[in-house]
This record gives structure tokens, sequence and C-alpha cells, in this order.
């Protein structure tokens, strides 16, 4: 079986030997030769070329043979910057949008979906390279967006935010307004997600980052009902995954959203949420990302204890993190983690490291 082959499986709930693996943001900057890189060619600058794009995309795959799949090296944001708002990065850490959306006239002022198949036409070339190079390997190739909702926040805050009062207030103030933004974004990601897949990807991922961040009761209305109507709009039984942090009372609800993989935090009892969601739904994740920062054994004794809580449970799992790997990840804790999914013991207690005397770094990563 190929890495492709059990990727689309586990998407498809199907029972497997080991679960296939790869990891949030396992392009990024704790890879040297993606540091070496940005060296000569800035973010913004690697995201918009066809070529870099691809390169930075196969750098973990190169490093780290056994991981399943690859995901394209871009930006959520890309999406707002077809629209009409760039982005840039902050000195201290954070996105800056060129302006943020203070009106009515503003919203109705973004350019219409039917702009992004030119003005993003670098991701597709990015995928169709990938895509070519995966080929005689049989990897799975991953697009990815930004929820409308996650979007929306950004473009109203005018950048990150502390409270995202902005993007609050607006939902229950003037509904309309609201109601107009989402349904441009989620036309525009419609047409995004179409695209990405015309050039070769094997399934999308939604990041919905920020869904955690509403009232429970409002959850429905400010996001997963613009996430189904994307899903919908998708070919049929096309592998969605929606990754959305902070929102464990919402599960049942996203998993009958028509996605096929629900893609959890690192919070979450894995065993415990597979016994409660349909089996026809998919599990991803959901090893804590710090557990990256300590040793090689406390990794592989994490990950074999996971592995080992989903052994026989019905439905699918794809071996993740439970958010993206931060720029202070080891190396060496990467390689622990490929070997213990892909080479895991046949049997046997599980393995528990010594945690005695152990001296953890202070340095915390910030989230790109």
């Amino acid at each position: 079986m190929t890495s492709r082959e059990r990727f689309l499986a586990a998407c498809n709930s199907q029972p497997l030997a080991r679960p296939p693996l790869w990891v949030m943001r396992q392009a990024g900057r704790y890879l040297p030769e993606y540091r070496a890189l940005k060296e000569r060619a800035s973010f913004l600058e690697m995201v918009r070329t066809p070529e870099l794009a691809a390169e930075v995309t196969l750098q973990p795959l190169k490093r780290f043979p056994g991981l399943d799949a690859a995901i394209l090296f871009s930006d959520i944001l890309v999406i707002p910057e077809a629209l009409g708002q760039a982005y840039a990065f902050r000195d201290g850490g954070g996105i800056a949008m060129e302006r943020r959306l203070d009106s009515r006239t503003d919203i109705d002022a973004l350019a219409p979906a039917s702009v992004v198949p030119e003005r993003l036409a670098y991701v597709g070339g990015a995928l169709r390279l990938v895509k070519r190079e995966l080929a005689s390997g049989g990897k799975a190739l991953l697009g990815f967006g930004g929820s409308p909702w996650t979007l929306a926040t950004y473009m109203l805050e005018g950048g990150s935010s502390d409270d995202f009062a902005r993007a609050k207030q607006l939902y229950h103030t003037d509904r309309t307004a609201f109601d107009a933004l989402l349904q441009k974004l989620t036309e525009a990601l419609i047409v995004y997600f179409k695209m990405q897949i015309e050039a070769g990807a094997d399934a999308i991922q939604i990041f919905d980052s920020w869904g955690g961040i509403v009232a429970a009761h409002d959850y429905e209305y400010v996001s997963l009902k613009w996430i189904r109507e994307i899903v919908a709009a998708l070919p049929e039984n096309f592998p969605v995954i929606l990754y959305a942090k902070g929102t464990a009372a919402q599960h049942g609800a996203q998993a009958k959203s028509g996605i096929r993989v629900l893609s959890v935090d690192w919070t979450m009892d894995m065993a415990a949420l597979r016994r409660g969601l349909p089996a026809n739904v998919a599990l991803q994740g959901n090893l804590d990302p710090v557990l990256m920062q300590t040793t090689p054994e406390i990794v592989r004794g994490e990950t074999l204890r996971l592995l080992r809580s989903m052994r026989g449970l019905p439905g699918g799992h794809i071996f993740n993190l439970g958010h993206g790997i931060t720029p202070f990840a080891k190396i060496e804790c990467m390689h622990a983690l490929v070997d213990a999914v892909t080479k895991p013991p046949a049997m046997g207690r599980p393995e528990r490291p010594e945690r005695g005397g152990m001296l953890l770094s202070a340095r915390h990563g910030q989230m790109e």
C-alpha cells in the first residue's frame, strides 16, 4: 500500500495496520534547510513563487521519508490578498493587514470570487510541481485554506487580535454586513479549493483556527454553516479535513457537516471522542506539539500511548499533532515520532519514558 492509498483509506474510515502520518506546519522554521532558504527569500516570496513553494513543501519529506503526505507551503491569508486586502508580518510577531474593513462599503469593494484563479495562479502552479515530484513515491498531497470566519477576523481586526472585538461586534450588531463578508469569503474559498483539487490535491484541510473564540451557541451561525456550504460545493465524497482549535463542544455538529475527517487539538481524549462520533468520520491528531521540544524518548512513549489508545476502535485515524509544530521542535524528536508511527512495536505494554532528572528548556516558541 502506498502512502497515498493509506491516507485516502484513513479518510474513508477503513481499518489499517497503522495510521498515515503528517504534521501540521511540517514545512517550516524547525528545519535547517528551510531557515537556509529563508535567508535569501522572504516568507511571502516563497509563497508566491511556485518553485520555491514546491521546494519548501518537499523538504520535510526528503528529511523524513516516513511521512505519508505533503501539505502545500502557503498561507491562509492569500484569499484576503486576492480579494484586495494584502497582508504582511509585524516586526514583533503577528499578522498586519494592509488595512482593516471598517464599513459595509469596504466589504462591498472586495473583489469577487472570479478573480481567485488568476490572482492565485501561483498556488496551482506550486501544487502541480509538487504533485509531479510526489507521483513516483506515492505520497498524498494536501491543499488547505482558512475558514470564512477565521479569515474574516483578520480582515475586520486589521491583523492579529487579542480579543477579536471588532469581528464579534459586527456579528452581533450588523448581521447583514457580516453575512455579506462571510458569503464573499465562502464563494472565494469554493473557487480556491476547486482550483487546488484540479491542480492535484488529494484532500483539503480547512483551518478554523479561531472557531473557539465565540460562544458555543453562536458557532453554528458564525462558522459552521459557511463551512458546510463549502463542503457541499466540492466534488461529492472528496476528503475535507476540518481543524477547529478549542471547539470541543462542537465536535458532534462538525462531524455532521459533510467533512470526512475531524482534526482535534491536543486537549482532547482521542479514544473517548472516537467512541462518541460516527464511524464514517475519521479523526486526525492529536499529540501535544510541545512534546516535540522534549526528548525522543518522551515523544516515542507518548506516541505509542496514543496509538494504543486508538487500537481496535472503529473509524479512520490520521496521526498528527494537535496543532502546528513549533519553530523550536527538535529534529531528533521528529525522527522519533516518524519511527514510532511507522515502525511501532507489535504488542506489549505501553512504553513510558523516564522523566526524572530531565531538564526542560524555558524557551517557548510562538506559533506562526
